[in-house]
């Protein structure tokens, strides 16, 4: 597999400089970088990289609007939001922008190399934060009840879950561990994460949907 390609986005110059030097000591590229979020889409215009690295507290517009307009416009590319702490509520708006991956800013540099690697391959790294969270699983769960109720005003564009999805976000929100979803229900921990990242798409897609819909 060729290097990721990788857009720095951060206002702090040092903080920039010390995540380059670490990712390209480990063989990923980075393309460019950038203080704002007007610099960061005219540099995704020019430079189409795989995978964006965007502090969630930009000047003005801010890190999550920045993802949701990046996904909007330029849809292969992966966001991986970094924050100064983890917080539920930044995780859920993280993943209705529709990033790929949250950690906060003092993740170790082995996590963040890996989670670039994991989004490049197709991955979808914000699940596993989910999958350890019942509280933001029971806020998507919520937030999909909520958008079944509005089917059909959302008619046609809106994307439901599958019962089995619904099974599955219910059973994080009661606190069950990955393993212990799968046993319940008789599939494989894999197919557990997979169904988690489904559901966590379709989620920032009704997002935005609901957004051009409601504007």
């Amino acid at each position: 597999m060729s290097k990721p390609k990788v857009l720095l986005v951060d206002d702090h110059p040092l903080f920039r400089q010390g995540v380059r030097w670490v990712l390209e000591e480990n063989g990923i590229e980075i393309v460019g970088e950038a203080e704002d979020a007007s610099t960061a889409l005219e540099l995704v215009e020019q430079l189409e990289p795989d995978i964006a690295l965007i502090d969630i507290n930009l000047p003005g517009v801010n890190g999550l609007e920045l993802t949701r307009i990046m996904k909007q416009r330029h849809p292969s590319v992966q966001v991986l939001i970094l924050s100064i702490y983890e917080d539920d509520e930044q995780l859920f708006q993280a993943i209705k922008a529709g990033a790929a991956a949250y950690f906060s800013k003092d993740v170790d540099p082995d996590t963040l190399l890996q989670a670039i690697r994991r989004i490049a391959r197709g991955e979808y790294v914000i699940n596993d934060a989910v999958l350890s969270n019942p509280r933001v699983a029971g806020r998507v769960l919520d937030q999909f009840r909520e958008l079944s109720q509005r089917e059909k005003e959302l008619q046609n564009f809106f994307r439901p879950l599958t019962d089995r999805e619904m099974e599955i976000l219910d059973c994080i929100a009661q606190g069950m561990s990955n393993k212990e979803i799968a046993y319940h229900l008789g599939i494989s921990p894999q197919t557990v994460k997979n169904h988690i990242s489904s559901i966590l798409r379709k989620l920032a897609v009704n997002d935005r949907t609901q957004a051009v819909i409601y504007a």
